[in-house]
């Protein structure tokens, strides 16, 4: 791996470093933010779904971006609105301001992220690639690390308004050395973008959001509520439509005939989705329902991200001695496992139980993502990997931002709505559990010798 392509994918890698701080650095701060705006907690969710949701509207349209207007200037202006964006997020007097400075942060994510993953992927010889995205893997696994310390404390002890005033300087530098290391990657003829799939994808994906909001209400206004989610259904049913039918769509969704993408693509964003509400909740978990404080619920849930931090070194050798289906299979299984411990934890529960209950829930969370990550293109063709990395970065956005959402809604459905009764989290631990099904289902039906080659099990 050449000098100058090791710089650009740790350039990258900050990006992604930013951008999943910011998608969890909120929920152990949400009662302090809560307290500030004068919100309920769990009402905070809005600001890490819109954040999410809107990268995963906007992520669809970056490779046009990169092919229109060069892989350096859309990187360089992601970078600038993103940091714009914090300094507005820590500036923000109510709930609206944050959540709609959050959406600005969620442009400059949707740029900032796959644009750079692009040109990596681009850029890097076939033989240094995977030596590549290792680099990218590892902010996924760092930022959720330090996420609940940094908000726990910084809430507790500073003002929850640093969470966001720190991004300010990582994103100076990060603008200054893509002027120098990101490549001017550009299409001689992009094409039209295809502004009908664009508009029906983002009224389908806006819609669900409005409509899963609205039943996670205390007192859910029914007829907008339905109304939302019909308008979802019928604007995704669509965007489907049209997108196989269009000769060159937004989003190319015959890629998903390859079967090991689709696996990654579909049961993979819905483990994603899963595994995303738990940073959320657990830190709410431990302050609504066990009286803890901020900083101490965040300390306690590094554990979770410690296991999985920890476990990275061993993840390729379990896969190439048992194979991808095999660690696949039993990492989801293992985490709907950790799911029910979780949803039996109590305040009388000993420290040392419940931080390995932790940590085994983030060692089954780093396993399952690098088993996904590794068998997503290990069968797609070389000349179609840009859309392939553009539906990928869609649907595991998209799955992450609903996670939050319906997290927050099974809290709300188990009772919860006022935060007073801990039973409303179990209930929606176990359920998130129940859920995991899908993801096994789908791993159980992969063929055993799924992404050998990859995984280094057999030669090519």
């Amino acid at each position: 791996m050449t000098k100058g392509a090791r710089w650009l994918a740790l350039l990258v890698a900050g990006a992604y470093f930013m951008e999943f701080l910011d998608a969890t650095v909120i929920a152990p701060a949400a009662p302090h933010i809560a307290a500030d705006l004068g919100v309920a907690p769990v009402t905070v969710n809005v600001a890490i779904t819109a954040y999410v949701l809107t990268i995963a509207v906007l992520i669809p349209i970056s490779g046009w971006l990169t092919e229109r207007f060069g892989a350096r200037r859309v990187f360089a202006v992601a970078i600038a609105v993103f940091t714009l964006a914090s300094a507005g997020c820590a500036a923000a007097v109510d709930l609206p301001m944050l959540v709609g400075t959050r959406v600005l942060q969620g442009v400059g994510g949707a740029m900032m992220v796959p644009v750079g993953r692009l040109v990596v992927i681009r850029t890097t010889a076939k033989t240094d690639l995977v030596r590549a995205i290792a680099y990218l893997t590892w902010p996924a696994l760092v930022a959720p690390l330090l996420a609940p310390a940094v908000g726990g404390f910084l809430s507790e002890y500073a003002s929850w308004r640093w969470i966001f005033l720190i991004n300010l300087p990582l994103g100076v530098v990060a603008l200054l050395l893509s002027f120098k290391l990101v490549p001017d990657v550009r299409s001689e003829e992009p094409g039209p973008l295809d502004r009908r799939g664009f508009l029906f994808m983002a009224a389908g994906i806006a819609a669900l959001v409005v409509g899963l909001e609205t039943v996670a209400e205390a007192h859910p206004d029914w007829a907008l509520a339905i109304g939302s989610l019909l308008l979802a259904v019928v604007a995704l049913v669509a965007t489907v439509r049209h997108l196989l039918r269009v000769h060159k769509p937004l989003v190319d969704l015959s890629i998903l005939r390859v079967r090991t993408f689709r696996v990654t693509a579909l049961g993979g964003s819905v483990f994603r989705a899963v595994i995303t509400a738990i940073p959320f909740l657990l830190p709410l978990f431990f302050q609504v329902g066990f009286g803890w404080t901020a900083a101490h619920a965040g300390l306690v849930v590094i554990a979770l991200f410690a296991g999985n931090v920890g476990i990275k070194p061993a993840t390729t050798p379990l896969m190439r001695r048992f194979g991808i289906r095999a660690v696949m299979l039993g990492a989801v299984l293992a985490s709907a496992a950790c799911l029910a411990g979780i949803a039996f934890l109590r305040p009388s529960t000993p420290l040392a139980l419940l931080l390995v209950l932790l940590a085994l829930s983030g060692i089954f969370r780093s396993v399952g993502f690098t088993t996904y990550n590794t068998v997503a293109f290990a069968d797609v063709p070389t000349e179609r990997m840009t859309g392939a990395n553009t539906l990928m970065s869609t649907v595991q956005e998209l799955g992450g931002g609903l996670g939050v959402a319906v997290g927050a809604l099974l809290v709300r459905l188990g009772g919860g709505a006022s935060l007073d009764v801990d039973g409303a989290y179990r209930f929606a631990f176990v359920v998130l559990a129940v859920l995991l099904v899908i993801p096994a289902i789908d791993a159980f039906r992969l063929p055993p010798g799924a992404g050998n080659v990859v995984a280094g099990r057999a030669r090519p």
